[in-house]
C-alpha cells in the first residue's frame, strides 16, 4: 500500500524550523507513526510502546533523553519519541535538555493525547512547544489534492465566492457512501467490511485498555465501551449527557468525565453552541460528532448496504452532517484566517454548521443526504441573515447534497457536491 501524502507536512516543516519541541497529536492509527519514521528524517526513532525503551526513561528520563539529544547533535535532525503520552512525567526532563540547548526542531513527540495538557505532566514547555493536530485521512488527502479552501473563498468573497471554487469531481451517492463507510483511518479504509468491523471493535478495546487511563481514571471500563458505541450511534446529535447517564446505568459525572477522556483523545469532537445574544430562546447543548465516520458506521454494524436505494433516507442523514463537518475541522489549520466551528438552532430553526472568522464573518452550512435541492433548502440560512442573529455580519451560506453540480440559488447561496470537499488543487 503506497502512502499516501499527509497536508500536515508543511506544516510540520514549518514547526521544525522554528520551535524546539513539536507535539503531534491524534486518534491511535491516523498516521502519525508513519508521518514521522517514514516521511521524516529523524536522528533517533523510539517508541514507547516498546517495553525495554519505557522503563528505561521511566526510571531515568534526564539521562536517556540527554543521550538521545547527544546522538542527535550536529546532525539537524530531531530525536523522534512516538507514544509519548505512555510516560508523560518525562516534560521535566525534556525542559531541563531544551533549555540549555535551544536548537530548533529538537524532538519531536506523537501521541494520542497531549502530555503538556495532562495533570501527570510536570511542566507545560511554554513557548517551547508547538503542538500539531493530526486527523484521520480527509477526502483531499484521499483523492490527493489540496486541502478544503471553501472558508478562504468566503474570506475572499463573502458576498460571492462561487467564482472561486473549483468545478467539483463527478461523484455518485454510492461514491460518497462508500467514502463515509471507509472513513480515513490509513489502515482501515482498503478492508473488507467484516474485516473493518474486526478492527474496529479491536480499536476500541485498545482505547481502553492503552489509551484512557493516560487521560482520565476509568474504574468502569464497560462502561466507556458503551459510551464509545453510544456516541457512534448519536454522531451528529446534541448532546444530552442525562440520558446518556441513565442509558449507561452510570452517574452523570462520570459520563461528562469519560466524554472529556474521548474527545482528547480525539474519538469524540463537541461542536458548541454558537450564541447571538440576541435570538431567544437560543439552544446552548453542543452536538457530538465523531472524529471518524468509518470506525462510527463500524461499531453501529452499517455497510454501503445499509444506505441503499431501500434504506431510511434519514438514516444516513447524521453521518453525513459529521461527514462535512470533520471536512471543514479538518481543513482549519491550512485556511488563511482563523475560523472556529458552531453549530445554531433557536426557535424551530438550525443551522447545522456555522463557521466563524474575525471580522464578523460567517459561513454557514446546512447538509442534505440527496441529490434533490431547491431554494426551499436555503429558507434557514436566508432568515438567519436577513432577519435572524447574523444581520449584522457579512458571509454566505452553502447547502452541502449528494448532486454532482456546483449550483447557486442567488448571491452568496450555494449548492455544492459533497465532492467539492476534495476538489481543491494542491
Amino acid at each position: 500500500m503506497s502512502l499516501i501524502p499527509r497536508h500536515l507536512s508543511s506544516r510540520l516543516s514549518e514547526a521544525l524550523a522554528t520551535s524546539r519541541i513539536v507535539n503531534i497529536v491524534g486518534p491511535r492509527q491516523d498516521g502519525k507513526s508513519t508521518l514521522v519514521r517514514d516521511l521524516l528524517m529523524s536522528a533517533a526513532y523510539v517508541t514507547l510502546d516498546d517495553d525495554a525503551v519505557r522503563r528505561a526513561l521511566a526510571e531515568d528520563p534526564h539521562g536517556q533523553l540527554q543521550g538521545l539529544s547527544d546522538r542527535a547533535a550536529g546532525s539537524g535532525l530531531p530525536v523522534v519519541i512516538d507514544e509519548v503520552q505512555r510516560i508523560p512525567e518525562i516534560t521535566f526532563s525534556l525542559k531541563r535538555i531544551v533549555d540549555t540547548d535551544n536548537r530548533r526542531g529538537h524532538f519531536v513527540l506523537t501521541g494520542s493525547s497531549n502530555i503538556f495538557a495532562s495533570g501527570k505532566a510536570y511542566d507545560s514547555l511554554a513557548g517551547r512547544v508547538s503542538t500539531l493536530i493530526l486527523r484521520p485521512l480527509s477526502s483531499a488527502e484521499i483523492h490527493q489534492a489540496g486541502p478544503c479552501r471553501l472558508l478562504d473563498a468566503v474570506a475572499d468573497d463573502p458576498e460571492n465566492p462561487m467564482p472561486l471554487l473549483p468545478q467539483p469531481k463527478p461523484f455518485s451517492r454510492p461514491d460518497i457512501i462508500d467514502l463515509v463507510i471507509r472513513g480515513g483511518f490509513p489502515e482501515f479504509r482498503l478492508l473488507s467490511d467484516r474485516e473493518r468491523a474486526d478492527r474496529c471493535t479491536s480499536y476500541v478495546d485498545s482505547i481502553i485498555e492503552r489509551d484512557i487511563s493516560a487521560v482520565h481514571p476509568v474504574r468502569k471500563p464497560d462502561a466507556v465501551r458503551r459510551l464509545i458505541y453510544q456516541a457512534a450511534s448519536r454522531t451528529g446529535q446534541e448532546i444530552n449527557v442525562q440520558a446518556l447517564a441513565q442509558d449507561l446505568g452510570v452517574k452523570h459525572i462520570t459520563v461528562s468525565d469519560y466524554l472529556d477522556a474521548l474527545t482528547r483523545l480525539g474519538i469524540v469532537l463537541r461542536l458548541g453552541a454558537w450564541s447571538s445574544a440576541k435570538a431567544k430562546r437560543e439552544i446552548k447543548a453542543p452536538k457530538l460528532h465523531f472524529m471518524d465516520t468509518g470506525l462510527a458506521t463500524a461499531l453501529r454494524g452499517e455497510d454501503a448496504d445499509s444506505f441503499g436505494i431501500t434504506a431510511d433516507p434519514a438514516a444516513f442523514g447524521a453521518l453525513f452532517e459529521t461527514f462535512v463537518f470533520t471536512e471543514l475541522e479538518k481543513s482549519l489549520p491550512f485556511l488563511s484566517k482563523r475560523w472556529s466551528l458552531w453549530h445554531w438552532r433557536a426557535d424551530g430553526r438550525e443551522i447545522d454548521i456555522l463557521a466563524e472568522a474575525p471580522g464578523r464573518l460567517l459561513a454557514l452550512f446546512e447538509m442534505r443526504a440527496t441529490s434533490r435541492i431547491d431554494s426551499g433548502d436555503f429558507r434557514h440560512i436566508n432568515w438567519f441573515f436577513s432577519e435572524g442573529p447574523g444581520k449584522n455580519y457579512r458571509g454566505a451560506g452553502f447547502v452541502v447534497y449528494l448532486g454532482s453540480n456546483l449550483l447557486s440559488f442567488g448571491t452568496g447561496r450555494i449548492a455544492i457536491p459533497a465532492s467539492m470537499l476534495g476538489a481543491f488543487p494542491k
